[in-house]
């Protein structure tokens, strides 16, 4: 790989940030109408290679760092005053060369603050739990490496030092399977919209996509999943089964969905308790990585997307600048 020693710290660092936002070519065009610096798009590319896999070993000394710790949950003392803290999973979908599309699984570890929001019944302005402060982990792998690194974050961030904490998921069994092993303490949410996702799934299965029967079931259980009773919903589904035949197995599905998260579904106590129920935060991350990795023609080596990773993270959770410092003023491992 070619150096980049006759670039300035300051033209290296621009490329590298840009990179992380934008298609090299492109980076190359912004540097030189912004700051008349002429670098090639395959100069941005060897920059952000380069520094990419410095980006890359640091964020694995962190994980390494985390391991070496675990399990950091019953070892330190709680602190009450501390903010709450929370975690979100989820996934989004990049093109890699030779092997097509593969799920980059996305995490987000966020400060509960608080926030207003208009009833919709009522139309009163009500206080609740929102995400502030996020910081991002993207894992283009299987959910064990991805789970030391959403933990290795979320122990940057004091998580083992705070009293309150939550885990927001879609109720993929993965997901949960890595709150047992790394968040176990934690108070465990089935982001909302999913889980109405679902209850429309099942209305349609019971009365047919789109129709008033489907819509007038919807609705009213929509306000019995609020209120906390998710077995409810499991229990009628099953009974709904001799009745709809046809839609027997995905019925069934749908009844073990609510029934295996019914405790993670009181969302009524855990809004009026200040958590947060909803995980758009991830979902927004999702977004941001997909701006970056996915667009027309974009089909990324694996080698190339993971260097890149951590480039886009670092920008994403607004820390790029201060670990560029940190790296660019430390020798090489």
């Amino acid at each position: 790989m070619l150096e980049d020693k006759h670039w300035s710290e300051g033209v290296a660092r621009q490329a590298v940030w840009l990179g992380g936002q934008a298609a090299f070519a492109s980076v190359a065009e912004i540097m030189w109408e912004i700051g008349k610096v002429s670098i090639s798009d395959s100069s941005v590319w060897r920059l952000a290679q380069k520094w990419g896999e410095r980006f890359q070993a640091a964020e694995k000394a962190r994980v390494m760092e985390a391991e070496g710790v675990f399990p950091t949950a019953k070892r330190e003392e709680k602190e009450g005053k501390a903010p709450r803290l929370g975690a979100a999973m989820d996934g989004t979908m990049i093109h890699i060369r030779g092997e097509g599309w593969k799920e980059l699984k996305t995490g987000c570890v966020f400060e509960i603050g608080k926030g207003k929001v208009r009833d919709e019944e009522t139309q009163e302005w009500l206080e609740v739990g929102r995400a502030v402060n996020n910081s991002y982990v993207g894992h283009l792998g299987g959910p064990e490496g991805f789970g030391w690194l959403l933990w290795a974050e979320a122990r940057r961030r004091g998580w083992a030092k705070v009293a309150e904490t939550e885990v927001i998921g879609d109720g993929a069994p993965w997901i949960w399977g890595l709150v047992d092993e790394h968040f176990y303490t934690s108070e465990q949410v089935v982001d909302w919209y999913h889980a109405k996702e679902h209850l429309a799934a099942a209305a349609a299965l019971l009365y047919g996509e789109g129709t008033p029967g489907a819509q007038r079931w919807l609705k009213g259980e929509e306000t019995v999943l609020y209120q906390g009773d998710a077995g409810k919903i499991a229990r009628l589904l099953r009974e709904g089964v001799d009745r709809h035949q046809e839609g027997k197995e995905g019925l069934l599905r749908e009844a073990g969905y609510f029934e295996h998260n019914k405790r993670r579904m009181d969302y009524l106590e855990k809004r009026a308790d200040g958590w947060v129920i909803g995980s758009g935060m991830v979902e927004s991350g999702g977004k941001q990585y997909k701006t970056r990795f996915v667009g027309p023609g974009m089909h990324w080596s694996r080698r190339g997307a993971e260097r890149l990773l951590p480039i886009r993270t670092e920008i994403m959770s607004d820390t790029f600048h201060q670990a560029w410092k940190s790296l660019y003023y430390s020798p090489p491992a």
